[in-house]
């Protein structure tokens, strides 16, 4: 099942393991079991404190379990977690084995103490990338706390479980048998979910913070950068982030980044964070924003506002929110979202094996969603609102030697149907033509670009036509003191490497900025 490298990799990791653990698998006759006991009996042939027993009892097949031997700490997995998974099932081996998590001591004191009984169950992908957060956080709450129980599920290996409980994006996590939340999570925003006083406990630590000299609002390459720009200058920084890495966290293969020929999106926001916390910055992570109060006079205090109730204050704000995946909006498209409307190919897509689905949108995403997705699903209907596709000719050359899509331009679309559980249709009117027609279907992916995260911003600093922050050269906004980087302002071409360098741009500006206060102002603040 695994080849040497892998073996003389994981074989080492295992010489990491304190206490003996034993795999318990349950299996069946299939060929996926077949599969499974292959690894697990190469797992347990490479450290002798790891057995493997084949009487497991557990209804779902191929599944196993890895017990600390005379303890009840367990993580279960029922597939075989290899593709985006294996770094989990390596995790979860060292983790039940006693090899100490990299969690801060204050999390883990966190998921010990909450009370109650939590039987987790979350539905994955192999080729999903969010996946494995969502997956490695619920294992090392049900290794940390033993009222947590987790079972990690392969959907395209059990897909009439998929079908029976209507699971249309992963991750889906399920609690006690009823929906939970879908889409990546960190172990973090799960425990802050279960433990009811934790946001009143931040909000109140947050408030005590003393002002920043720069306050970064949003944790992307763009923030990111800008923090450590900041940090290096010797100046008090901060980052307030909803989620630290951003878009990047959503972003599967990334192959024109300077220097680096191949990584993954969160891959490179690990790398991010870590390169961030090896300065001087304080990091609130979890933490959005929903209000900018520029500074009464140049050089006096700015102030975010934060959800939740807390506010921070600083002498100069960066502000980098990024943006999201633009939706359509149509009647039917909340209805449905994660119901079949969808926004990741590479996520989701396993879960419509041999079902026909439509991608809207003709760019580059588009067109490369549908090629990704000709290869699993019956039937890809890419509609595309303008008179031709916009990709590049490459990508539609490829599009069009595909037996298995076809494309519609001019395409408006008007309506998400369903059924009232899941989408069972799409409608769109002919641009040219003027008729309506209606699409049979199971599955939606968007991909019509993105839209920046300012809404919060309206009214307190100076927005275009298209809601993006206007930065002059220099990464200044219309307010003093404030300046902006990122997919979230008007610079051109959202690419990850133009994001960084705008964020370190930002950022030295904000330092120009701050040293150049007239010296009555900055002790002013001081005071």
């Amino acid at each position: 099942m695994l080849d040497n490298d892998l073996k003389t990799q994981l074989k080492a990791y295992l010489e990491k393991v304190v206490h003996p653990i034993e795999l318990v698998a349950s299996l069946d006759d299939g060929a996926s079991s077949r599969e499974l006991l292959s690894l697990l009996e190469d797992i347990a042939s490479l450290s002798e404190r790891v057995s493997l027993r084949q009487n497991g009892n557990d209804a779902r097949k191929p599944s196993f379990a890895i017990n600390r031997l005379g303890t009840d700490v367990s993580v279960r997995f029922a597939g075989i977690p290899m593709g985006h998974e294996f770094t989990s099932l390596v995790l979860a081996l060292l983790q039940v084995g006693g090899h100490p998590p990299k969690v801060s001591q204050e999390v883990i004191e966190q998921v010990r103490q909450l009370e109650g009984e939590y039987v987790f169950e979350t539905f994955m992908s192999l080729s999903c990338h969010s996946c494995p957060d969502t997956v490695q956080a619920l294992n090392l709450m049900s290794v940390l706390n033993p009222n947590i129980k987790h079972v990690a599920i392969d959907g395209a290996l059990f897909q009439d479980e998929v079908e029976r409980r209507q699971v249309m994006a992963v991750p889906t996590v399920f609690l006690n048998g009823e929906t939970f939340d879908q889409g990546r999570m960190t172990i973090e925003q799960i425990a802050a979910r279960l433990d009811t006083g934790a946001a009143q406990r931040a909000a109140e630590k947050i408030q005590a913070k003393p002002a920043f000299d720069v306050l970064v609002v949003g944790g992307g390459p763009a923030g990111a950068a800008a923090a450590i720009y900041a940090a290096r200058k010797g100046i008090r920084t901060g980052v307030a982030a909803e989620r630290f890495g951003g878009q990047v966290l959503d972003t599967m293969a990334i192959e024109n980044f300077i220097s680096v020929p191949y990584t993954e999106g969160p891959k490179l926001a690990t790398a991010l964070e870590q390169h961030v916390h090896e300065y001087d910055v304080d990091v609130m992570n979890l933490q959005r924003a929903e209000q900018l109060i520029p500074a009464d006079e140049p050089g006096g205090l700015i102030e975010v506002k934060l959800v939740g109730g807390a506010s921070l204050k600083a002498k100069t704000v960066v502000l980098s929110t990024g943006a999201r995946w633009r939706n359509v909006n149509v009647p039917g498209e909340q209805e449905y979202r994660n119901k079949g409307v969808t926004y990741c190919p590479h996520c989701d897509g396993p879960l419509f094996k041999g079902k026909r689905v439509a991608v809207i949108g003709g760019g580059n995403s588009g067109v490369e969603a549908a090629i990704d997705l000709a290869g699993i699903v019956g039937h890809v209907t890419l509609l595309e609102f303008d008179g031709k596709l916009r990709a590049d000719e490459v990508l539609q050359r490829k599009l069009r030697s595909l037996s298995n899509v076809s494309v519609i331009v001019s395409a408006q679309t008007t309506e998400v149907l369903g059924d009232g559980q899941k989408v069972t249709g799409l409608a769109y009117t002919d641009r040219h033509g003027g008729g309506s027609h209606r699409v049979e279907l199971e599955g939606i992916f968007v991909q019509i670009g993105l839209l920046p995260n300012t809404e919060w911003l309206k009214g307190a600093v100076k927005l275009s036509p298209r809601g993006e922050i206007e930065v002059d050269a220099r990464g200044e906004t219309s307010v003093p003191g404030v300046f902006a980087a990122g997919d979230v302002t008007t610079v051109p071409y959202k690419q990850i490497v133009i994001a960084m360098g705008e964020g370190a741009k930002a950022s030295l500006s904000a330092f120009d900025y701050l040293i150049r206060l007239p010296v009555e102002e900055k002790e002013a603040i001081a005071a």
